[in-house]
């Protein structure tokens, strides 16, 4: 895997609850719900909502 990433933006589930990972891609949507940000992680390979 790159140096950058443990894992694909796909890859996470519930397994990964409590784990570090590191993700690497670009920012597609952020979304400010009254001082809670709600960012949506995108790589090649899909979403992940951080």
């Amino acid at each position: 895997m790159h140096a950058f990433r443990s894992h694909k933006c796909n890859e996470l589930n519930a397994s990964n609850v409590g784990d570090t990972v590191r993700l690497s891609g670009w920012v597609h949507r952020v979304r400010d719900h009254g001082g809670i940000l709600f960012i949506d992680l995108r790589d090649h390979y899909g979403i992940t909502q951080i």
